[in-house]
């Protein structure tokens, strides 16, 4: 599993710990179904081999995750007026189950946060159990400015930071440094150059060390347990609310301007 080719994702084992790079820099890492996929598979295998202990997650050229893959929306657009099916529900409860499923892998979660940490890379941040910010790293849920909800980041990033902190940013789409991720809650550290992330790194490995693998698992799911049942149930109809707003006035006019490189209708 581990040794096979992929096309959007690099793995590197060294010992106990797996490095996850994210390898479409070109897009600045942003999700394509592919890439949602390939991870998926990743972390199913992930689940049954306790030998890896740790997963180091990071985007490669500079970025970490720029959020879904817009050639995926407009895939689904043309989908949805040939069949019957609603590709957008189906998209965005694939990107749902695949934050929930890295959220619930036994092993330690680290991410190094560069650059773009957008949408979708949003959410993946908050679901990591240790996350380094650096000095390049901008934050943000910029959704609702391309006329669409968080749907499905939503409820991981109030785990995350709370209620009050994750309105203001959903609902104002406001940007960020690595910095204020750390005084907000979603990043662990910040780093000033890529010196400070390799040592917070390792300081963070040789700790890891010092912990059981087993008791790791067990104590993750067993602090993750109560959350997650909400989460589940928010799944199904986080993927309706997105399906439904994507193809609104709102989800079309913005998606389209973001393509076109223009301000949205309601940015002018």
């Amino acid at each position: 599993m581990l040794d096979q080719a992929y096309t959007a994702i690099k793995l590197e084992r060294e010992e106990h710990i797996l490095y996850l790079t994210l390898d479409r820099p070109q897009v600045r890492n942003a999700m394509s179904l592919s890439m949602v996929k390939e991870l998926s598979q990743v972390f199913t295998y992930l689940e049954g081999d306790l030998s890896i202990r740790a997963v180091v997650l990071r985007g490669e050229g500079g970025s970490f995750c720029a959020g879904g893959d817009i050639k995926d929306m407009s895939s689904a657009r043309a989908a949805l007026a040939k069949g019957d099916t609603d590709p957008f529900y189906d998209l965005n409860k694939t990107f749902g189950e695949l934050i929930l499923q890295m959220n619930q892998i036994p092993q330690v979660v680290i991410a190094i946060l560069d650059g773009a940490v957008l949408g979708g890379g949003f959410g993946l941040a908050c679901v990591t159990d240790v996350a380094i910010a650096t000095n390049t790293a901008q934050f943000a849920m910029p959704e609702t400015t391309l006329g669409i909800p968080p749907a499905q980041i939503a409820p991981f990033v109030v785990k995350r930071i709370g209620l009050t902190q994750a309105r203001r940013l959903a609902l104002l789409g406001s940007r960020f440094g690595g910095e204020e991720s750390v005084q907000l809650g979603i990043s662990h550290f910040y780093a000033k150059d890529e010196e400070e992330v390799q040592r917070l790194l390792g300081q963070t490995l040789d700790q890891l060390k010092k912990c059981a693998p087993n008791a790791n698992a067990i104590t993750k799911k067993l602090m993750l347990k109560a959350a997650e049942h909400e989460a589940e149930s928010l799944i199904d109809d986080a993927a309706k609310a997105f399906s439904a707003a994507v193809q609104g006035g709102e989800g079309l006019a913005g998606t389209m301007a973001f393509v076109q490189k223009q301000p949205a209708p309601w940015a002018k």
